[in-house]
């Protein structure tokens, strides 16, 4: 391709003519990168957004004294369908809430947060919910195996059952659109544009096990399986592509514990289970108040939930 020339005819004359484009300040720097807005005042928005979202909400339940009064359980570490349903709800809709908001700010869709609204409760969602239950029989087999859990029969049965069944279902379905969404939806693509999913990954992980330690009768242990279960449901993010999977295990997981066999659930337990069960012998091996999520085989049940994830769903995709 030929150089313009100038009228003088000299093409490093007409070069000197162009003036520069002006360097970036130092605050464009601050605030924007490659990706536009950079990616840590991205997640103070949405953090600010959520939290005047949610002061909205708490001011309009405490002012609502029949609906306060519904959603107290009788006691700090029980969880009923209605706390649970209600509560993890309105958890959910304020956080689609913010992030339309944020989707705008962004110019994205939901399917770039992960969470792609053509695949709802479609295959990959459905093929989580065997996966978790599984995960989650194998490792009370386990436990029973060494004399550490017992069942006793049934605590509920005909309609009452499939009531409360259902019920609880819903509620740990809004329990895990809510966690895997905010920290392997939103959070994981923001904060991985701007460190690497994987470094993203084990950060967020790390805080959803922190988070876990704020229930009543949570233990360090417990809140490190918390942990190690995010990186796994990360770990199933990058090889599927979005977080149903992870959803649908996550749900099958919590129901199979609280509700199934009527165990606690980092510390809750619920009002209302199928089958009456024990935990008995040490902490290690059963984990105690916490709940089976606590026991020593949880992390090995991990490690091979992660190696079926691994030849279920080869490495075809690359998540950035």
């Amino acid at each position: 391709m030929s150089a313009s020339l100038d009228p003088s005819g000299s093409p490093s004359a007409y070069a000197a003519s162009i003036e520069p484009a002006p360097a970036p300040s130092e605050a464009t720097g601050i605030f924007k990168g490659p990706n536009g807005l950079r990616a840590g005042w991205r997640l103070l928005i949405f953090f600010a957004i959520l939290f005047i979202l949610s002061l909205g909400l708490n001011f309009t339940i405490r002012h609502i004294p029949s609906l306060a009064a519904a959603m107290k359980p009788q006691s700090s570490n029980e969880m009923t369908p209605a706390t649970v349903i209600f509560g993890e709800g309105s958890a959910v809709f304020l956080l689609l809430v913010a992030l339309s908001i944020m989707a705008l700010i962004e110019k994205r869709s939901f399917a770039d947060y992960y969470l792609p609204l053509s695949e709802a409760f479609a295959k990959r969602f459905w093929q989580g919910i065997p996966y978790g239950f599984a995960m989650l029989s194998l490792l009370l087999a386990t436990i029973a195996a060494l004399h550490g859990f017992s069942l006793q029969g049934f605590a509920l049965g005909g309609a009452v059952a499939l009531e409360y069944g259902a019920l609880y279902g819903i509620g740990f379905i809004l329990v895990a659109m809510f966690e895997e969404f905010a920290f392997r939806g939103y959070m994981q693509s923001t904060l991985g544009s701007g460190i690497g999913f994987w470094p993203a990954a084990a950060i967020l992980s790390l805080l959803f096990g922190a988070i876990h330690l704020q229930n009543p009768s949570e233990a360090w242990f417990g809140a490190v399986m918390a942990g190690s279960f995010g990186l796994l449901a990360a770990f199933a993010l990058s090889r599927t592509g979005n977080i149903w999977f992870p959803i649908g295990m996550h749900a099958a997981w919590d129901w199979g514990e609280t509700y199934f066999y009527g165990v606690a659930d980092s510390g809750f337990v619920a009002q209302g289970h199928l089958l009456n069960s024990s935990l008995q012998g040490n902490k290690w091996l059963t984990g105690g108040i916490v709940g089976p999520e606590g026991s020593v085989f949880a992390l090995v049940v991990l490690v091979l939930g992660g190696i079926g994830i691994h030849f279920l769903f080869p490495a075809k995709r690359v998540v950035s």
